[in-house]
This record gives structure tokens, C-alpha cells and sequence, in this order.
């Protein structure tokens, strides 16, 4: 018996259980690792924290990924004493932080199974305090190829009244994963 067999038993709700994804890196692991966990009940605080151990300082703020789908993604923090600063509301490294886990998991997502990427850069603008929960969107281009390219990642950062508290955008370099046959040979 597979674990996915073992996951089946263990979740009979669930109808066409899907086989679990490969961890060879020759497919989207964001990707196949939300649609995984996205079946089970809490699998969004899961496959949050899989984000968090797979970046650790990103895992730091608390976030729960709530959706995910191409070119998409909607984060969640919450407003609590260690994501604050001294005025008492939620510090600017924090929403930044939020900012570029909504950008990253909405490309993430949304790349070709051969491709990867880096943020090259990005800006931030705050526009007023943040405090209660924020809610980030992410939207991005959903790129076709693993043709090196930089796109451009939006996010809005909202407060639970619908004020929009930052936005941000981030510079993304994407290119082939090393070892696929698009990959140039060039160490990056």
C-alpha cells in the first residue's frame, strides 16, 4: 500500500483521490502541492506552512494562503503582537513580507512545470496604517514558456473594511530550471 492509498483509507469523503505529486523537481511543486492539500480540511494552513518551512523568513509572519489559481493567489495574516511595530499597528517589513508571499505563490502557481524564478526587485508604497486582518492579492501574467523573462507581480494589501493599505510590485525573473533542455548552462 502507497501513502496515497493510505490517504484514501484515511479521507473516504474524497472521490478521486489524486496520486501524489512527484518530489524529483521535474514538475510545479507549488502547484501539485496545493492541489493536494487544498482537499483536506486545513489543508490551506498546511500547504502555508510547507511555504513557511520552504522559506523560512516568509513562514515567519503567519500568513494562510486562501486561494490559488493562475495568474492568482489571496493571502491572509492576521494582526497579532509579533507582526507589529510600536505604533501599534503592523510593521512595513511585515506587510512587505505579505506582499511578496501573495506575488510569489500567484507565479509560482502559475509557471510551467520546467521553469523557476527570482524577484529582481520590487517597491512598495504604504498608504496608510494597517491593523486587523490584512488580505493580500496577488495577480500576475501566467507565463506560456520557460523563455528567461521578467514579468511584473502586483499585489494589493486590504484591511478587512476594503482599505487598501500598500501596494506593491514585484520585478520576477523567470527562467529555465537548471537541467531541463531550455536551460542555457548559465549559472545564475
Amino acid at each position: 500500500m502507497d501513502v496515497t492509498d493510505a490517504l484514501a483509507r484515511l479521507l473516504p469523503k474524497l472521490t478521486n483521490f489524486p496520486k501524489l505529486p512527484l518530489l524529483d523537481g521535474s514538475r510545479n511543486l507549488i502547484r501539485d502541492a496545493w492541489h493536494l492539500l487544498r482537499l483536506v480540511p486545513g489543508g490551506a494552513t498546511l500547504f502555508s506552512r510547507l511555504v513557511g518551512r520552504m522559506a523560512p523568513y516568509t513562514g515567519s509572519i503567519g500568513a494562510v494562503v486562501v486561494t490559488l489559481a493562475p495568474g492568482h493567489a489571496e493571502v491572509h495574516m492576521q494582526d497579532r503582537a509579533r507582526v507589529r511595530n510600536h505604533l501599534r499597528s503592523i510593521h512595513a517589513v511585515a506587510l512587505v513580507n505579505l506582499a511578496e508571499l501573495a506575488g510569489n505563490v500567484a507565479l509560482a502557481y502559475s509557471l510551467p512545470d520546467d521553469a523557476r524564478f527570482i524577484v529582481s526587485g520590487l517597491e512598495i508604497d504604504y498608504l496608510k496604517k494597517a491593523r486587523g486582518t490584512i488580505v493580500a492579492i496577488g495577480t500576475c501574467p501566467v507565463p506560456r514558456t520557460a523563455a528567461r523573462a521578467t514579468y511584473d507581480v502586483h499585489v494589493s494589501l486590504r484591511d478587512m473594511s476594503g482599505d487598501e493599505v500598500a501596494t506593491c510590485v514585484l520585478h520576477s525573473l523567470v527562467g529555465p530550471k537548471p537541467g531541463t533542455d531550455r536551460d542555457p548552462g548559465q549559472v545564475n
